[in-house]
C-alpha cells in the first residue's frame, strides 16, 4: 500500500491524534493536508490548528468518539478510553505498514542511539540512501512514498513506541534489557515484554541481534522466529562479534583494534558490535575500518564542551539511568571527577552506582528529586566517600562542580535520572549545561 492509499483508506472516517509534540506534528499537517477529518487533542494548551479541531487540558480524553486513534509513544495505550470498533495506531506503526524499503530496528536500554548511527553511517559509507527515524532523526511517515525499496529504514524504538507496534523490521537489534522507565510500565516484566515487540513480526530468514553478556537481551532468543547473531566481550561468538579486550572480531576473524575505534568506552565497543552484527557483511572491512576512524560520536553522549583552566567539561545528558551513568564512568576510568548527578525519579534502583562512584570521583554535586537516593548508594557502598555538594538547581550545580574541579580533572554531566523535573528531555538538559559551561 502506498501513502495516498493509505490516506484515501482513512477518508470518511474520524480521526484522532493524542499528542501534539514532535513525533505527532508532521503527521498532523500531513493527515490535515489531505482534508481528513482531523481532531487533535492534548493535555497541555494548544495553538489554532488550521484544518483541524482542538481539544486540550485534563478532560482531552473525555468523549473519544473518533473511529481512528493516533497515540503519541509517552501515553500508556490501556489509558485510552477507545469506543467500541475504533481502531488504535501509532505514526510509526503506519510506516512499518507503508515502508517499502527494508527495515533495521534498535531497540535496547542503552546504546540504542549510538547503535543506530552506527548501522546508518556504515550504510551510508556503502552508498546506500537511509532514512533515519523513529526516537532518533524525524518521523517518516509523511515521507513513505519517496522511499525506493533499495533504500534502508534504521529506527530507533523506545519501549513506549514498542508497546502497541505490530510490523516487520528484516534486521532488529536488541542491545540490552535493564530496568527503566519503571514510572511509566506496571513492571520490569512489560518493559522487557514490550522490547520484544521489535522482532516479533520477523519471518524465519530474518536477523536478530542480542547482547550475549545481557541477560534480558539474551533472553529474546528463545522467541526469535528468524536467525540469531551475538556478540560478547566475555565470550567468543565465532557466528557474531566478540571483543578479546584488544581486538574486536566479526564472524570469526580480527576486523578492527580497540585504537582503531574513535569512540571511548567498553560500551561503544559493544555498540559497534551490535552494528557490526546487523550489517558488517553488508559494509565490508574496509568500509568498516574507515568509519571507525571517523565517527567521533552523538551529541550529548561523552560529548566534550571546553576546557577551561586545566578543567575539561564532558556532556553526558543522554545517562538518565544509572547503568549509563557507570559506562561513562568506566569510560573515563584513568580521570579524576567532579561528577554531576540527580533528577527525575523513575524508580529504578541506584544500588550499583554507588560503588563505581567512589572509584573515581572525587566529588560528587547532587540536584533533583534523586539526590537522596544516590546519596544513600554511594554510603552503602565499601571505600572511601566522596566529597557530597547538594544544590537546589541546576545551574547552581554547574556553577558549584566549577568551583570544586581541579586542574587536570573532569567535569562530568552523567545525572543517572531523567530530566524531566527541570526539562523536556536529555537534549534541552544537555543544552542547557553547555551553554553554562561557555559562560563560566
Amino acid at each position: 500500500m502506498t501513502l495516498t492509499q493509505y490516506l484515501d483508506d482513512l477518508r470518511g472516517k474520524r480521526i484522532a491524534v493524542l499528542g501534539y509534540g514532535i513525533s505527532n506534528r508532521p503527521l498532523v499537517k500531513l493527515l490535515t493536508g489531505a482534508l481528513l477529518d482531523v481532531t487533535v487533542r492534548d493535555k497541555g494548551r494548544l495553538p489554532e490548528i488550521p484544518g483541524a479541531r482542538t481539544v486540550s487540558g485534563e478532560h482531552y480524553l473525555d468523549e473519544l468518539t473518533e473511529d481512528v486513534v493516533f497515540r503519541t509513544p509517552g501515553l500508556r495505550p490501556d489509558r485510552i478510553p477507545l469506543r467500541p470498533g475504533a481502531e488504535l495506531t501509532s505514526e510509526m506503526e503506519a510506516f512499518f505498514a507503508l515502508c517499502p524499503c527494508p527495515i533495521l530496528a534498535v531497540t535496547g536500554s542503552d546504546g540504542k542511539t549510538t547503535t543506530t548511527t552506527l548501522i546508518s553511517e556504515l550504510l551510508k559509507a556503502t552508498g546506500k540512501k537511509v532514512w533515519l527515524g523513529g526516537n532518533i532523526g524525524h518521523p517518516l511517515l509523511a515521507e513513505a512514498d519517496g522511499i525506493s525499496p533499495e533504500d534502508a529504514a534504521v529506527l530507533e524504538l523506545s519501549s513506549f513506541q514498542l508497546m502497541t507496534l505490530r510490523g516487520r523490521a528484516g534486521t532488529a537489534v536488541v542491545t540490552n534489557v535493564r530496568p527503566n522507565h519503571l514510572d511509566w510500565h506496571t513492571d520490569l516484566e512489560e518493559y522487557a515484554r514490550a522490547k520484544k515487540h521489535v522482532f516479533l513480526g520477523q519471518q524465519p530468514g530474518d536477523l536478530l541481534v542480542l547482547n550475549a553478556d545481557d541477560p534480558g537481551s539474551l533472553a529474546c532468543e528463545a522467541d526469535a522466529p528468524g536467525r540469531v547473531r551475538l556478540f560478547s566481550r566475555r565470550t567468543p561468538q565465532p557466528g557474531g562479534a566478540y571483543f578479546d579486550g584488544e581486538t574486536l572480531f566479526f564472524l570469526g576473524k580480527p576486523l578492527l583494534k580497540r585504537s582503531e575505534i574513535r569512540l571511548p568506552g567498553l560500551h561503544n565497543v559493544e555498540n559497534w558490535m551490535a552494528a557490526l552484527c546487523a550489517v558488517g557483511e553488508q559494509a565490508g572491512e574496509e568500509t568498516c575500518r574507515r568509519v571507525a576512524g571517523e565517527f567521533t560520536g552523538v551529541e550529548h553522549r561523552l560529548e566534550p564542551v571546553r576546557t577551561l583552566n586545566g578543567v575539561e567539561y564532558i556532556n553526558d545528558s543522554i545517562a538518565s539511568s544509572p547503568s549509563r551513568t557507570i559506562a561513562g564512568l568506566r569510560a573515563l576510568e584513568d580521570r579524576r571527577i567532579v561528577l554531576i548527578a540527580g533528577g527525575y525519579d523513575k524508580h529504578i534502583p541506584y544500588d550499583e552506582l554507588g560503588g563505581v562512584v567512589k572509584q573515581n570521583v572525587r566529588v560528587l554535586v547532587l540536584c533533583g528529586a534523586t539526590a537522596p537516593k544516590i546519596r544513600a548508594a554511594v554510603l552503602a557502598a565499601p571505600g572511601p566517600d566522596p566529597e557530597f555538594i547538594e544544590e537546589e538547581d541546576f545551574a547552581g550545580a554547574v556553577r558549584a562542580a566549577a568551583r570544586a574541579a581541579r586542574p587536570g580533572e573532569t567535569v562530568l554531566l552523567s545525572p543517572a535520572s531523567a530530566s524531566f523535573d527541570l526539562f523536556k528531555n536529555f537534549e534541552e538538559r544537555g543544552e542547557r549545561f553547555k551553554e553554562l559551561v561557555r559562560s563560566l
